[in-house]
């Protein structure tokens, strides 16, 4: 069985690692399996793509497609492309796509139109919210999939809605697998706690379009961080697509000069509490969460990395598809307006208790990356 697996932007790299691993080990097992790694491009900047291949132990790519970035059409329309110029060539038994990004849309459309069977991990997670182009990615890539892995019920609950039920299994989170793996190896590798200081840090991110391309909702979230840094620092990885987007905003601290942010290999530019750093790879990114007082940010993987590392929560987005974590209390949603972030933070009470979320799949002690690779192989 030969599997394609279409990758490109960082979170889909932690997604594949654990499943890449899982193939290797069933290869080197005896069983008919092996995987082409398809790299798009999507995400081209040493920081947010090649360290990840080293840190995560994943094979570099069969293919490495070279997209960049561009406009959503512009995007997806050149990965549709080249995608579908290596399924021809290679013919693969199955397409792997991973999440919600312009990558997954474009592998699954790419696939389906040369009736190639699609598997999408991550499926049936739906925020409701079809502003958000990953919202879009993720109903379409669901629809033409043959093989859907969910990590948790209420995700195959959601397909059941939209009438998919057939090829559904709730398989558990393969993220889970990738933080437990990088925790331990980045504890291991480190010298030091990162960011650590008498009163800890506040861990922020922010890259998603509905925040960064509107400049009063970005203005919005620098102001609470900036508050909230007059208390704590706030240690800020920036994407370079961000960054780009706060200049553009007009945005600026007011200069303190230069600090240290306590993650290895980061330059930074420290303001009004707030200690901007270059991008870090998935380990670093462990360890600034691990050492984290409380975690800000919009993206849907730092929500369940801070809920399984119990870390509080504030997640900068109206809408979220891991509902799950707000359920229990160690997420709060508070969208953009300055204040209300001001108050979450302020105000957070840490939940008694804290169930098991999105781990291994209900009626299997297997890791989801080896269940994934079983029902494959059964197929």
């Amino acid at each position: 069985m030969k599997i394609a697996s279409i990758v490109g932007a960082r979170p889909q790299f932690v997604k594949a690692a654990p499943v890449s691993r899982a193939i290797r080990e069933a290869a080197a097992a005896g069983r008919d399996i092996a995987e082409i790694l398809v790299h798009t491009g999507q995400h081209y900047d040493g920081n947010m793509s090649d360290i990840f291949f080293e840190e995560l132990g994943i094979s570099a790519p069969n293919y490495n497609l070279g997209v960049g970035s561009a406009s959503h059409g512009v995007q997806t329309g050149a990965m549709l492309a080249a995608i579908e110029r290596v399924l021809e060539k290679e013919r693969p038994d199955w397409v792997l796509i991973y999440g919600d990004t312009n990558s997954t849309l474009a592998g699954a459309l790419a696939a389906a139109k040369m009736r190639l069977p699609i598997a999408h991990v991550e499926a049936g997670l739906r925020s409701y919210d079809r502003r958000m182009p990953e919202e879009i990615n993720r109903i379409v890539a669901d629809q033409l999939s043959t093989a859907l892995f969910c990590p948790s019920r209420n995700a195959a609950a959601n397909l059941r809605k939209e009438g998919i039920r057939d090829g559904v299994s709730i398989v558990g989170d393969v993220m889970a697998e990738a933080l437990e793996y990088a925790v331990v190896r980045s504890m291991r590798e480190a010298e030091e706690k990162p960011g650590s200081g008498e009163y800890g840090y506040v861990l922020a991110t922010v890259h998603r379009a509905e925040n960064t391309d509107d400049p009063a909702r970005l203005r919005n979230i620098l102001k609470a961080l900036e508050a909230i840094g007059r208390i704590r620092p706030v240690v800020f990885p920036v994407h370079p697509r961000t960054k780009k987007m706060i200049a553009a905003a007009g945005w600026k601290p007011e200069a303190k000069g230069p600090e240290k942010s306590g993650a290895r290999r980061a330059k930074t530019t420290a303001g009004a509490g707030i200690r901007f750093i270059d991008p870090v790879g998935y380990l670093e990114m462990a360890r600034l969460e691990s050492g984290a007082e409380m975690i800000l940010t919009d993206s849907g993987g730092v929500q369940k990395e801070a809920y399984w590392l119990k870390v509080p929560c504030i997640t900068l987005r109206d809408r979220t598809e891991w509902v799950e974590t707000v359920a229990s209390g160690w997420n709060v949603l508070a969208g953009t307006d300055t204040k209300k972030i001001i108050r979450a933070a302020e105000n957070f009470t840490i939940p008694e208790k804290s169930a098991p979320l999105y781990g291994r799949g209900p009626k299997s002690a297997a890791p989801a990356s080896r269940r994934i690779v079983d029902i494959l192989l059964k197929s």
